[in-house]
């Protein structure tokens, strides 16, 4: 009795294995490609549960029906028409569309075809950017440019004989730029225009200000020249009025002029505490002190 249940759940078990690999489901994002004994049996499209033959009569293999983006990998330089070494960021909107064709012609996944695809790309643009200028790719040409390269690959991928059942959405450009050895050069040339330049206005601010000093130092010359020779002027006006002055007052007062001119050689006499004079107390210098002074009309 034990051995019939043990044989019945057995066969229960492979019967169960056996109807699970006989059943698929495939999901919306996805083809579904029934292989029999290595060739492509059909293609399931519609999601959905699906059968097919137990291994290794038939296995499936999905593959993803989605927008692909595809984006350059490479930094090796292009030649435009004025050979300037420029490089092109890209990037690609694709799908598989024909799942047996694309397994036929390009690979069994869909890395096998983003790989055909970078190269057939990466052909359209080399052709399409030899034959502009950095001008009209960075701006008057860009679009006629990425329409151009998107009709180039979709000729590749669709041709007659072998085509790659895929399709091409989309070809975008994400940047050109100058290869890195043009763009150090350029830097290079702009930093040396800059500094020309800076050499140029120090030179001609140091020219400047030597001329501007020059003619400071001219106008302080002047200026102290004028103002000499204006005091001068005054000083010897002063003196002759203060000449007259005297000779006038003395005329009057001789007695007054022989005591102030006492008093002024004093003055000049004693000018420091330091000083020391030895003079005959009875000689005429003293004569002012002593009061000794010559009245007037003597």
């Amino acid at each position: 009795m034990m051995n019939k249940i043990g044989i019945v759940v057995v066969s229960f078990l492979i019967l169960l294995g056996l109807g699970s690999s006989m059943v698929f489901v495939v999901d919306q994002r996805q083809f579904g490609v029934v292989y029999q004994l290595g060739q492509i049996q059909r293609v399931v499209v519609e999601p959905g549960l699906n059968f097919k033959l137990p291994p290794p009569f038939q296995n499936v293999v999905y593959i993803d029906r989605r927008l692909l983006t595809l984006e350059s990998a490479d930094v090796e330089p292009m030649l435009t028409a004025e050979r300037q070494r420029v490089v092109i960021d890209w990037f690609v909107r694709w799908r598989i569309s024909d799942p047996a064709a694309f397994i036929r012609n390009v690979g069994l996944d869909e890395r096998a075809g983003a790989m055909q695809l970078n190269r057939v790309v990466r052909n359209a643009f080399q052709e399409q950017v030899n034959r502009r200028t950095v001008r009209e790719l960075l701006s008057t040409r860009r679009e006629e440019v990425m329409a151009d390269v998107k009709r180039d690959v979709l000729a590749a991928v669709r041709g007659a004989e072998q085509p790659w059942g895929m399709d091409v959405v989309d070809v975008r450009i994400t940047r050109v730029d100058y290869a890195e050895t043009i763009t150090r050069s350029v830097f290079e040339r702009m930093i040396a225009e800059r500094r020309r330049v800076a050499s140029e206005l120090r030179a001609t601010g140091f020219a400047e200000g030597e001329q501007i000093r020059a003619d400071a130092d001219r106008q302080r010359e002047e200026l102290l020249a004028e103002a000499f020779r204006d005091a001068q002027k005054l000083k010897g006006q002063g003196d002759a009025q203060a000449s007259r002055l005297y000779a006038d007052a003395f005329g009057r007062d001789p007695a007054f002029a022989h005591f102030y001119r006492s008093l002024e050689a004093y003055r000049a006499s004693f000018r420091s505490r330091t000083d020391l004079m030895v003079v005959d107390p009875s000689s005429e210098f003293f004569r002012a002190m002593r009061g000794n002074v010559p009245a007037a009309g003597r």
